[in-house]
């Protein structure tokens, strides 16, 4: 009944538009959820809209299957139970509703919840005073549907927990639907790529056939060698890499803001003379192009943000340095690649034989590259093994860490805005922990001559050496 699909908006009488999700229902748009995506689009991501949508599309079918029922706090208290349980009968295996909802984690849970709430929110606050529904969405059934629960949601202030109702007391509300929680645990073996197989992965695993994949190899030293995520290199334009005045044998590496980085410094107006603007508008008026977080296509790549170097950009910081050398000597043979074909745009990583030959390098083919890389000598993909290409980030940060760097040093290499952030990057893991113990227990035993040992220790009625 409901379909996600992309949007392109016109907004006034320019030929400008936005692309954004949308949903499909069968009398049209749902307009409420297209207008709040376009009040958040200057600040939040495509991935966050489409997450919202589905969370819209959701509550829409809980409601489409439950036509009957007129307590509308039930209603969404039941929406809430149906997150966590799914639909399905126990015992015999079937849901006579036709939503077959699996149960989903607390944490999947608690994110819907928070979309559905600020959605909610925002639409109560554009309604007229005193006014039970918007004018604007008494058009269609759907959205009118939507108008009255989050009218009804202003009123409750109870809907799905402790996240929605934080605003309302219990006293207030009766009672509420705390979300579920999931027992505390401390945190796995940090999914890092082995450092040791490194050098393996770039020359065997990146060779197929006696050749040598040089894109792939470029974008794994990234990730590895400076600590990037997945998708910023695929940010990177041509000129954001050369050799570092400090040291020409290494590659200084550049990776601007999508948007808000300083245009290349070769751009020229219609008299020749250099202009001056961020990324945003370079790609619109010398390619006609948005930056790649604004694609909803498969060239889409994201930026999560960060601290950045300077206005607008983050360094690579290459650690082991040798990375950076063997950096540049790889950029330099992938240049011999590149300068043989024609592009439609600024990006580094392009289609070299696959078609369209010329097109930006998408972040689904690396991952299928990288994958294949791993396979070629002999590793298992996998995130918690560290195999995959979000596992070099986490390789990163432990060599940081191993090599004795300050954390304030840390925080800046890895791009991070807070401290805290690099925990998950530089926590001990399972190995490191123990050996930690088993010193402390040397220290413990040089201390004190009378501590017990394992070889002399005897409790009654059992043999060590059983």
């Amino acid at each position: 009944m409901f379909v996600s699909v992309k949007a392109r908006v016109y907004t006034d009488a320019t030929g400008a538009y936005t692309e954004l999700p949308a949903l499909l229902t069968p009398v049209g748009l749902l307009e409420p959820l297209l207008d709040y995506c376009l009040h958040r689009s200057h600040d939040r991501s495509l991935t966050w809209m489409r997450k919202v949508t589905r969370s819209v599309r959701m509550f829409l079918e809980y409601l489409q299957t439950n036509p009957a029922e007129r307590d509308t706090y039930r209603l969404f208290q039941n929406f809430a139970q149906r997150l966590y349980t799914g639909t399905f009968d126990r015992e015999t295996g079937l849901d006579p509703s036709g939503l077959c909802w699996a149960p989903r984690s607390p944490q999947d849970a608690s994110h819907i919840i928070t979309h559905l709430s600020d959605f909610f929110d925002w639409l109560g606050e554009r309604r007229p005073a005193a006014a039970q529904l918007n004018p604007r969405y008494a058009g269609g059934a759907f959205d009118r549907q939507t108008d009255e629960a989050a009218y009804q949601y202003r009123r409750s202030k109870a809907f799905l927990g402790h996240t929605w109702a934080a605003n309302a007391s219990p006293t207030e509300t009766g009672h509420r639907v705390r979300g579920r929680r999931l027992p505390k645990v401390e945190k796995g073996e940090p999914p890092a790529f082995p450092d040791e197989r490194f050098e393996e992965l770039l020359v065997k695993g990146f060779c197929a056939a006696g050749r040598h994949d040089y894109r792939g190899m470029l974008i794994t030293l990234l990730l590895h060698g400076a600590g990037f995520r997945e998708s910023e290199p695929f940010h990177l334009y041509v000129c954001d890499v050369f050799p570092d005045p400090a040291n020409p044998r290494q590659a200084k590496v550049l990776i601007h803001h999508p948007s808000h980085g300083a245009a290349p410094a070769d751009w020229r107006d219609e008299r020749g003379r250099p202009r001056k603007d961020n990324r945003g508008a370079y790609l619109a008026q010398r390619f006609g192009l948005v930056p790649r977080t604004e694609l909803m296509d498969r060239r889409h790549a994201g930026w999560k943000g960060g601290m950045h170097d300077g206005a607008y950009y983050k360094q690579a910081y290459w650690f082991l340095p040798e990375y950076g050398e063997w950096f540049l000597q790889l950029w330099q043979r992938y240049l011999q690649q590149v300068a043989r074909v024609e592009r439609s745009h600024p990006f580094a990583f392009i289609n070299l034989n696959r078609e369209p030959v010329g097109d930006m390098y998408t972040l689904t083919q690396f991952n299928k590259a990288h994958a294949a890389a791993c396979e070629r000598i002999g590793l298992t993909v996998g995130k918690a093994l560290g195999t995959t290409p979000h596992g070099h980030r986490h390789a990163y940060g432990r060599r940081l860490k191993n090599a004795g760097i300050d954390e304030a040093l840390i925080r800046r290499f890895l791009h991070h805005a807070s401290l805290e952030s690099q925990a998950v990057y530089t926590q001990a893991n399972t190995r490191e922990a123990l050996a930690a113990l088993e010193a402390a227990a040397q220290r413990l035993r040089a201390g004190h001559a009378g501590t017990p040992t394992a070889s002399g220790l005897a409790l009654p009625g059992f043999k060590l050496d059983d």
